[in-house]
């Protein structure tokens, strides 16, 4: 079970209840790669720590996955789709516009 995470620009780091931590490049999960300082240290374990959840960019990661190594299973076409909103609506943001933007 996971007890505290930490994200830094290039690795994903995930402290174990058994003492373990696991580490993983951050490329692994594209949507965390391209999630600001911010949106990476907005996460919540889930299912009593068997997961963690990231609501600002809908990413979630299961501590059995990492621990078998495995990477984000996303299709590319999910993840391009998913960057193309998540640009428009950063765009409509700096342009001072408040744009609604459906989200997937």
């Amino acid at each position: 079970m996971a007890e505290n995470v930490q994200v830094t620009k290039d690795t994903l780091s995930v402290n174990l209840s058994d003492g373990r931590t696991i580490a993983v490049p951050l490329e692994w999960f594209p949507r965390l790669l391209h999630a600001t300082s911010k949106e990476k240290h907005n996460w919540r374990l889930i299912g009593k720590g068997q997961g963690i959840h990231w609501e600002d960019i809908d990413e979630d990661v299961s501590i059995e996955g990492l621990i078998a190594g495995r990477p984000s299973g996303e299709s590319q076409v999910s993840f391009k789709k998913w960057l193309k909103q998540r640009q428009s609506r950063l765009i409509s943001k700096s342009s001072g516009r408040h744009i609604a933007t459906p989200l997937i």
